[in-house]
Order: structure tokens, then sequence, then C-alpha cells
């Protein structure tokens, strides 16, 4: 199999060939057809997430098909294509376990963090981690939604029944956000880089009411606001937008410092919240609004190759909708 590996935070992946792995009771082998490459991917490539378990292959948005089960899993068969997301591996028995917490389980193993992932032409999973998707015909379509479309329906379920909704940061799951928002019957503010016309326009696209740069106030208060980009300068910019009682969700793993700002800004019951991680529920549910919805993405396809190059274009940017490796 080929993989691109990373050895040394802030260093290039490399090219490397290794032996097929076998699956071990309770996993599953997957033949990787595209695996999506999301900022927390960037976050550890760049060292800004401490311990990676070094040399990593990254990637965590993974399309494949089952080639090899290491023991019988019901609903598992080779030949099904499954999707495998950030959350690899859960104890099942810390207290966050066991009160439907999982995505804060004590000792979590992570998918291309601290587990071997998807940038790769092969991967091992355990198999009560992995996602059928039966029904979703596209592998590079449905990478983005295993962790950008996630996270994204987690952080919307934090900021509740609110139905006029900023999203700052309009990348990959602000995309993919935005059409299951508008599916719903709520209205979207689009919140770019300043400047960024691609991006805006793409918001414009998919629904938003209104686009604009980060640094500007939008035309009406929101009741929420969700956060991707990792800019912790943000969050007092959100509170100034939402209105009274109004909530600022952080959906990303990495943010830049917080700046210290006025009470008048949380004060009137304002919230600030964050979303860590996903659990295998918000998983099931999502797939089934993201299938109802007809939610498209928005991709860019590289060979497994380039995966510094598609990553660097994510650094500077340089992308409206999300990159796909595809082995």
């Amino acid at each position: 199999m080929d993989a691109m590996v990373l050895h040394k935070p802030g260093q290039a992946l490399t090219l490397e060939t290794r032996a097929l792995p076998h699956p071990a009771p309770g996993q599953v082998r997957i033949r990787v057809e595209a695996c999506g490459i999301c900022r927390t991917d960037l976050h550890v490539v760049d060292g800004e997430l401490p311990d990676p378990a070094l040399p990593i292959v990254p990637g965590h948005e993974i399309v494949g098909i089952v080639e090899a089960l290491g023991t019988e899993r019901p609903g598992l068969v080779p030949g099904m294509r499954v999707g495998v997301s950030w959350l690899a591996h859960t104890c099942g028995h810390c207290p966050y376990c066991g009160s439907g917490r999982e995505n804060l389980c004590d000792t979590p193993l992570f998918t291309g963090y601290t587990r071997d992932g998807g940038f790769a032409t092969h991967v091992l999973a355990d198999a009560g981690f992995v996602f059928p998707l039966a029904g979703f015909s596209d592998p590079v379509a449905a990478a983005p939604l295993m962790c950008a479309g996630l996270i994204g329906w987690r952080s919307l379920r934090a900021a509740g029944d609110a139905r006029r909704i900023g999203l700052y940061g309009f990348g990959a799951a602000a995309h993919i956000l935005a059409q299951v928002c508008r599916w719903q019957g709520r209205s979207v503010y689009a919140f770019t880089r300043p400047g960024d016309e691609a991006a805006q326009a793409l918001a414009h696209t998919l629904g938003a009411v209104w686009t604009g740069g980060a640094d500007q106030r939008p035309p009406v208060a929101l009741d929420a606001a969700i956060i991707f980009a990792p800019v912790g300068a943000l969050v007092p910019a959100a509170l100034a937008a939402v209105h009274k009682g109004g909530r600022v969700v952080c959906g990303g793993i990495h943010m830049s410092d917080i700046p210290g700002f006025p009470y008048r800004l949380l004060w009137e019951e304002r919230q600030i919240v964050s979303v860590a991680n996903l659990t295998r529920r918000d998983g099931e549910e999502f797939l089934g609004v993201a299938a109802a919805a007809q939610v498209q993405t928005h991709t860019k396809a590289y060979p497994l190759s380039h995966a510094n190059e598609a990553l660097a274009d994510l650094r500077e940017g340089r992308l409206a909708g999300a990159a796909v490796l595809v082995p």
C-alpha cells in the first residue's frame, strides 16, 4: 500500500510504500476511494495539535470499500462502501462514554492523529466506528461529509433553534451546513476573509441571505453564530453580532487565543460554547439529514501524491469548498 506520512510536524509529508495491513479482531480493512482534507489535518501537520503518534498518516474524512474483516460484524460485508471519521475508538466505560458523551471519552483514539488515517490507499478502522454509506454513490463528494459535515451538524445542534445563523469561515464545513440550514428554513449570514469574493459567491449560490467580510457587522442581529475559522478574534466579533440571549459556537478543535473583550459583549445572557469531536449518533443523524437535504459538496480532487500541494492550498486560503485526495 502507499501512504503519505508525517514524520515531524512542520515538515512535508513523504510518500511511502508499506506492507498491506491485516485487520485484527474487531477491525476492518478499507480500500480508500477518497479522503477529504480537513483543517484539523493542517493543525496536525503544522504542529498546532500536541503529541501526534508519529510517524502518522493523516486524514480522517475517509470513504472506501470494505476489503477484509478481522471478525464478522453484523451489517458489514466485503465490497460495501463505508465512511470513517475523526473519532476512531473510545473506551466504552468512562463516565462520558457511559452517559452518551463518547466524544469526551477519557482515553480516545483519533483517526489521522493517534491512529493512521486515510492519506493512503488502505486504512484499518474499528468496525464499530465505520458508517455504512449505502446511497452515496460518489466517494469524492461524500468524503467531506465525514468531518466537515459531521462537525457542522454537531455545531448546528449546539446553536439550538436559532433561525438567523452567522457562519464565520466559509470553507468545507460551512458550505455543507449552509445547505442544511436552507433545507431547515433557517437564514444563513456568511462571513469570509475580507475580500474573498469566491467564497462569498459560493455562499450566495448555496442560499446565504447575506455575505460579507469577518470584519463586518450583519444587517440584523443574529440568533447564533458558528465559528469555523481558527481565529480567536472572531469570538468577540461574533458576540457583537448576536442579540440578547444569543449563542456563539466554536466549532474547531484548535483556535488562536481569544483576545480580551468588554463584558458588555457577553452580558444579557449571551453564551460561548465549544464543540469537541463527535459521537457515532451524530454521524447516523447527519448522514440521514445530508441525504434528505440533498447536500451537494463542492470539491477539488488531488492525487494522493499531491497531498502537500492540497494542504498548502488549504493553508493559504486558495480553496472554495473542500480538498479531497484520491488514491
